[in-house]
Order: C-alpha cells, then structure tokens, then sequence
C-alpha cells in the first residue's frame, strides 16, 4: 500500500485515486482545460444511428427504442462490412444493416455505439465531426476527462457539459450505483462499499451464452467440454476473475467499479473494494453489496428510500423468502433490491443484494434513456 491524502491504498485503489483526483472539481460544470460544450440544438426527432446493430446489445438498443417509442425520425443500422445487407427487426420490419464508414453520420444527431472499443475510437471524429453525438457503451472513453460516464438517475446533470460524446458506464458499476445514490444522500454520503459481483455468461457476449449452453449439455451426457469463449469451464462452476489482470492480483472488471463509481458520485473519497465473478447464469447479474454510511440509517428507513427511488423497484420479505433472483428478471428494466439489513461489522453499515439484466438496463437502456435527456 502507499498513501495518498492521508490514507493507505493498494496500488489499483491508488491509481484510481490519483486519476480522479485530476479528474473531479468541486463543480462539475466548470472543467479547466475541458473542450467546449456541446452547442449544436438536438431536434426534437432526431436521426438516430445504432453501431453494432447486430450485436447482442445493438439488437437490444432497438428493441429499446421501439418499446420506449423514442421519438427518432429516422433509424439507421450500422455494423461491420460482413453483416452489411443482413437485416435486424425493428418497429415491424426489418432495417437493411449498412456498412459503417465515417460518412455514415452525415445527418445522423445521435450515436448508439456497442460495437467495442477499437470501433467507437477509430469513429469518434467522424461522428463529432458530423455534428452527431456518440452515447458510448464500451469502455473506450470512460476515464477521460472531457467525457462525463453517466446514469441518468444518478448524474444526469454530468450531461450538460458534454463536448460530442457520452460514455456508458460498466454494467456492474450501473447496477450498483442507482440504489446507491438515493441511500448516500439520505446517509450523508458513502464512505465504503464492499461488492462481491455474480455476473452472467452474457455479459462476455452472444458466444459465451452459447457455450453456456453447449457446455451444460456436454456435461450433462458426459462429454469433453469445448471451452473457448472463457478461460475455464463455465457450467456448473463460477469463475473469479472478469478481464485482464491490473495491479495487486485485481482484474480489469474490479478497477473499472473504483474508477467509475468515484466519477459517477464525483466523490474520490469512495473507498470500493470489488471481486467480481462469472457465474453460469445466462442474462442478468447479481451483486452482494456491503455499505459503509458517513451518517446512520436503518434498514426500515433505506426500504422506504429504495421503493421511493427512480429505477429500483424492492423485493424484499424474507420470512416469505421474496428477494430478486436473477434466473427470473430477463427484460426487465430496473435494479431490484432485497435482503436490506444491518451490517454490524462497521458504523453505519447495510447489506444488500442486488439484481439487474445487464444487457438492459447495464447497457442498452442506460443509453436510450441518456439520449432520452438529450432531447429539447
């Protein structure tokens, strides 16, 4: 551990500190060095354009703006070179899938990019430079400082300085952050979180849900078990890494939830300690969440905040044994809470557990409901 204000971090929670530190000021709408705001008027039906529509979350993305009745005049569907002239449904019909080129954003107004890192950086100009603005699902822009990461419910006032594009947060960092928020301004802010993360095959995308499959039936007549799109087996197992290896034996996944809930909350003080784990579930992710308040509040108390809180809905009653599970909450939209209770381990403490689909509302909801705030 080295010090940093005054306090011993591990590496990554120091890095982390470090970045946003340089990151946060005390009022986010004054950014020294930041790009010039946004000032291009967003029409009231704007052209919109999903990148990587034919993706597991591109899909997602317009099944979102359909169910919503996003006020689009137009919706384009963009992709790699080899799913051009494939076609993916939408309102009814089918939208022919064109080839994305930096001429594809001429007269598009808004961005729906979940086509990967590399993809939305080797767009980004073209895309601002169109006068179009990028809602980012990757992790691409995430730390910088001229790009705000938001949650609506939680940071929609981040979106007032933005300069062309707008980053999604990491799914797992989304799910927490929603019932977080409405607890820390009841509590007087957060001081830790301690998160263990039960994150489904389908956050690693279309082929690991598949091999979830194909490896539960291997298993199950007694077969060899092709593993490719994880480094172990996946049926009847969990695996307790997610990403590459960072600092100190963490991984990627684990320094995305400190980096981006300090961001989100605009509060390096957080302290988040994350171990995030693949489970053999297909779609939505759990999380058991420890919470350290600066000031006290009860469990009876945090109930009556979270049935209250814009996007949560709680399920709690565990005489009856009512708490969310994530076998049954596919295509839902909330973050649903249970088992709220004392955590006697520190002052001012909660266990919670939470859960989310991810692929919803941890990333395709999350960006229809941003461009959502965009509008006049």
């Amino acid at each position: 551990p080295r010090r940093f204000r005054g306090a011993y971090l591990p590496a990554p929670m120091l890095l982390a500190a470090v970045v946003l530190s340089c990151i946060h000021k005390s009022d986010h709408n004054v950014r020294e060095g930041a790009a010039m705001p946004w000032n291009k008027e967003m029409p009231a039906n704007p052209v919109v354009a999903v990148a990587g529509a034919t993706g597991v979350v591109g899909r997602e993305m317009l099944k979102v703006l359909e169910q919503r009745d996003f006020p689009a005049s137009k919706v384009k569907a963009l992709a790699s070179a080899r799913s051009a002239g494939t076609t993916v449904p939408f309102k009814g019909t089918e939208l022919i899938v064109e080839e994305m080129t930096p001429e594809s954003f001429e007269g598009v107004d808004i961005a729906l990019f979940s086509a990967g890192a590399g993809v939305s950086r080797q767009f980004r100009q073209a895309v601002v430079d169109a006068g179009c603005v990028m809602i980012d699902n990757s992790s691409a822009f995430r730390q910088e400082k001229d790009v705000p990461l938001v949650v609506p419910e939680v940071n929609a006032h981040d979106l007032a300085w933005h300069s062309g594009v707008i980053a999604n947060p990491n799914c797992s960092t989304i799910e927490m952050v929603v019932p977080l928020k409405a607890l820390a301004d009841a509590a007087g802010g957060i001081k830790r979180i301690v998160v263990s993360t039960y994150q489904a095959a389908s956050g690693a995308g279309m082929k690991a849900m598949n091999e979830l499959y194909n490896q539960t039936k291997q298993f199950l007549a007694g077969e060899p078990l092709t593993i490719e799109a994880f480094s172990d087996q996946i049926a009847f197992n969990v695996i307790p890494h997610i990403d590459v290896p960072v600092e100190d034996d963490y991984y990627k996944e684990e320094w995305k939830m400190v980096v981006e809930t300090k961001k989100i909350f605009g509060d390096d003080s957080i302290e988040v300690a994350p171990t995030c784990v693949r489970v053999p579930v297909l779609r939505c992710h759990a999380e058991s969440v420890n919470v350290e308040f600066n000031g006290p509040i009860s469990p009876e108390k945090a109930k009556e905040v979270l049935a209250a809180t814009e996007g949560v809905t709680l399920e709690d009653d565990c005489a009856n044994f009512v708490y969310p599970m994530p076998g049954l909450k596919q295509g839902t939209d909330d973050v649903y809470v249970g088992r709220v209770r004392i955590d006697r381990t520190v002052e001012n403490g909660l266990a919670m557990w939470f859960v989310m689909d991810q692929i919803r509302k941890g990333a395709a909801l999350n960006a229809v409901q941003i461009a959502e705030r965009l509008l006049p």
